[in-house]
C-alpha cells in the first residue's frame, strides 16, 4: 500500500478550499442592474465624466462635487456644464452595453469595458476590455454590433429603461 503524503494532503486540501469557495459564491447578481460601477471607486465609467469623451474626445475624471445619480449608478462630472447636458440626456452620454465590452458581448460573454479603450459606435460611446478586442470589434463592426447587441440582452449588459 502506497504511502498518503503531506504533499498530498496539502494539494487536496488546496483542492477542497477551491471546490467549496466556488460552491458559496452567489451569482444571482453577478449581472449589472443597470450601468457597471467601478468596484473601487463605485462610480460609473471608473469616475470618469460621460460628457468630456464627447466634448474633449478622450477620457477625463469627474470632480466629486459634480455627481449625479442615474440608471443604478453614480456618474462625475468635470463641471456643472457637463453634468447638466448629462441629465438631459443621459441615454445620448452613457456607454452602449451598460459599460461592458462590446467585443466580449459579441463573443457571447460580459466583461467589464475599460473606459481608456472606448470608440464612437453609430454616436454611442462603446467601451472594449482591451486594445485588440476594439480592433477586432472596429474591423468587422456591422455583424459584431448585431451580435453584441443581441447578447446584451442575455448576460443582462442591456440597461433596463
Amino acid at each position: 500500500m502506497k504511502r498518503w503524503t503531506a504533499n498530498q494532503t496539502r494539494m487536496w486540501l488546496a483542492g477542497t478550499a477551491a471546490l467549496i469557495s466556488f460552491a458559496l459564491v452567489d451569482t444571482s447578481d453577478a449581472r449589472p442592474e443597470l450601468f457597471i460601477p467601478d468596484p473601487i471607486a463605485g462610480y460609473a465609467l471608473s469616475g470618469h465624466d460621460p460628457v468630456a469623451y464627447f466634448v474633449d474626445g478622450f477620457p477625463r475624471k469627474g470632480d466629486r462635487s459634480f455627481v449625479h445619480e442615474w440608471g443604478g449608478a453614480e456618474w462625475v462630472f468635470v463641471n456643472e456644464g457637463n453634468m447638466a447636458a448629462f441629465k438631459n440626456a443621459p441615454e445620448t452620454y452613457a456607454p452602449a452595453y451598460a459599460g461592458c465590452g462590446a467585443f466580449a458581448l459579441a463573443e457571447g460573454f460580459a466583461t467589464a469595458g475599460n473606459p481608456h479603450i472606448f470608440a464612437f459606435v453609430d454616436g454611442r460611446l462603446t467601451l472594449f476590455h482591451s486594445v485588440v478586442n476594439r480592433f477586432l470589434f472596429m474591423v468587422n463592426m456591422d455583424r459584431l454590433s448585431a451580435d453584441a447587441a443581441e447578447n446584451a440582452r442575455k448576460t443582462g449588459c442591456e440597461p433596463q429603461r
